[in-house]
């Protein structure tokens, strides 16, 4: 069932930035769970003939982290390769919704290489706010292998097993509202 089938809005909804968050996690050590999130993303949920469409982009260069050197090494080409590929991009190809509970398929692109991907969680509205606007909340998560789009880094411990996992939890909180 997409959300056009359930009497979903029509038109364009925009991300709010103040009100969201792109983020992820990944095991660190094998005994932590490393987080960072993006400060600068754009993304719009439309809906044009009935088929919904998420789209969206990360600034590879707006990483958060916590120290300076780490941060220039999660740009470098052990990572993201900011220099390289700047951006981080999402489109979405399929959207289904049962109640409040969301799926959304897409292509997922981190250093120019794409894959699909299927992210699942919720949606909420929409909702008048406080400003008068109608807004609504989409939460998704999914879990990628970094490897396959070119993040191979990694660091043998001594103990055995590496400094970071492979699979990382992507999630991504996005209040949209009407234009």
């Amino acid at each position: 069932m997409t959300v056009a089938e359930v009497q979903a809005p029509t038109g364009t909804w925009e991300v709010d930035p103040i009100h969201s968050s792109i983020g992820f996690e990944v095991k660190h050590m094998m005994v932590s769970t490393f987080r960072s999130k993006f400060d600068d993303y754009e993304a719009s949920l439309s809906y044009a003939e009935g088929e919904p469409k998420l789209v969206g982009t990360v600034s590879v260069a707006s990483i958060e982290a916590k120290d300076g050197t780490l941060k220039n090494h999660l740009q470098s080409p052990d990572f993201f390769d900011a220099e390289r590929t700047p951006e981080i991009s999402f489109e979405s190809t399929a959207f289904r919704r049962d109640g409040d509970d969301l799926t959304v398929d897409g292509d997922l692109t981190i250093r120019g290489v794409t894959h699909p991907v299927q992210a699942h969680g919720t949606i909420y509205g929409p909702h008048e706010n406080i400003a008068g606007k109608e807004g609504i909340g989409i939460e998704l998560e999914t879990t990628v292998d970094r490897t396959a789009y070119g993040l191979g880094w990694n660091a043998p411990l001594a103990k055995g097993g590496f400094a970071l996992a492979n699979n990382v939890k992507l999630k991504i909180a996005l209040e949209l509202v009407r234009q």
